[in-house]
């Protein structure tokens, strides 16, 4: 049941006789709409009939010698008769009903599904074509928007934009990266996608352009798509091979001998705030009773339905104290610390590209810190196929 058909009104009746399958067939036959129906037996229903059609309905119960009961009455005209004496409440009522009505042609809330990293670029796309908080729905061209989603974003290779309510949704859907292939019958070399040292070479088909211990850099030739025969002349074909190549990583980190660390106290406020559209209200003082705290925002907005948002956002400070520690480290542990924290930066940028072989440290001390550079020396495959233009 929408909100819709609460402003028309509706009935829930308990219908019980011999001729149920008339009655349903006589209300499909006149327009008649049984809402929710749901029967019970085969001489039992129950359904919602709207104030509209209940007086037909009535009488085709009458006329198929049913009983009929009347179990709910629900919907605006309801309630105004039952109120209508009441004329503050009943003025109050509709009002409350057009403001809700003015606000459902209007866009309170925007959510984007399936882009969780690009969702502010996305939102600023659709800003910049006409879609933002407050917007008048019918002036909003949703092919537009999506049109320029997918001109500016290559990555994504479906969007879908749907407007329920007040809410509008932006479903993203992600296109996987195709790798760079050379097709089998295509000629190519073989080139480095990195610079590094030769460690070791193996070419099934093409011709070694390089052997253990040169440095190359990015882009020279490793296996050349040529075969060169003793007694034919040379011919271009699709290298085969594998290369790995010897690459130093380095990261340094600088670590304190004296830190402080920030330890929460288990001390916490709570602060609440009323934003209607752009205009904030602040039920607090804006200073904190702490001297030192983290804050923690969170904002529910008000909702009718899952699809019904009102510009009416309740938001929610909390302050958690926090107290300063002061802590002093030996030479050893803040030399272990940053060699940790080093190894931490170097595992994230090298990933599973290659395998770790060697490990190297160095530090630099003084009275207040100690600098420590760390190296690993990674074997990893460094070929990858480039096409040879003809």
């Amino acid at each position: 049941m929408n909100y819709q058909d609460l402003f028309k009104g509706f009935v829930k009746v308990n219908v019980e006789g011999f001729y149920i399958e008339r009655i349903i067939n006589s209300c499909r036959k006149n327009n008649i709409g049984m809402i929710n129906l749901d029967r019970k037996s085969n001489t039992i229903i129950n359904a919602d009939i709207s104030v509209k059609c209940f007086k037909e309905f009535t009488s085709i119960v009458k006329d198929n010698n049913c009983r009929m009961k009347i179990i709910k009455k629900r919907g605006i005209p309801f309630i105004a008769r039952k109120y209508k004496k009441r004329k503050v409440f009943l003025s109050a009522l509709i009002a409350s009903c057009l403001f809700i009505i003015i606000l459902s042609k209007f866009v309170w809330n925007i959510e984007v599904v399936g882009d969780n990293n690009s969702q502010e670029i996305i939102l600023n796309i659709a800003r910049e074509e006409g879609l933002e908080i407050g917007k008048l729905k019918k002036t909003i061209n949703l092919d537009k928007i999506i049109n320029r989603i997918r001109l500016e974003r290559a990555d994504v290779s479906w969007v879908g934009i749907k407007m329920s309510g007040t809410n509008v949704r932006i479903e993203i859907v992600k296109a996987d990266p195709k790798p760079d292939i050379v097709d089998e019958n295509e000629y190519c070399n073989i080139v480095a996608n990195k610079d590094c040292v030769i460690d070791c070479i193996s070419a099934q088909n093409g011709t070694p352009r390089v052997v253990k211990g040169d440095v190359v850099k990015k882009g020279d030739i490793l296996i050349e798509g040529i075969m060169e025969g003793k007694y034919t002349e040379p011919q271009m074909v699709h290298s085969v091979g594998e290369v790995k190549g010897k690459i130093w990583y380095k990261e340094k980190v600088r670590f304190y001998y004296k830190q402080v660390k920030k330890n929460q106290t288990g001390r916490k406020e709570v602060k609440y705030s009323l934003k209607v559209d752009k205009f904030e209200i602040n039920f607090f003082k804006k200073l904190s009773k702490f001297e030192i705290y983290d804050t923690i925002r969170t904002d529910k907005k008000l909702k009718i339905s899952s699809s019904f948002y009102l510009p009416i956002t309740f938001g929610k400070n909390t302050n958690y104290e926090i107290k300063n520690d002061e802590i002093e480290y030996t030479v050893d542990e803040a030399k272990n610390k940053a060699v940790e924290e080093a190894r931490m930066k170097l595992k994230e940028r090298i990933g599973n590209c290659g395998d770790i072989v060697n490990e190297y440290i160095n530090t630099d001390e003084n009275e207040e810190y100690i600098d420590v550079e760390l190296t690993y020396e990674v074997l990893e495959n460094i070929g990858t196929e480039e096409k040879i233009a003809l």
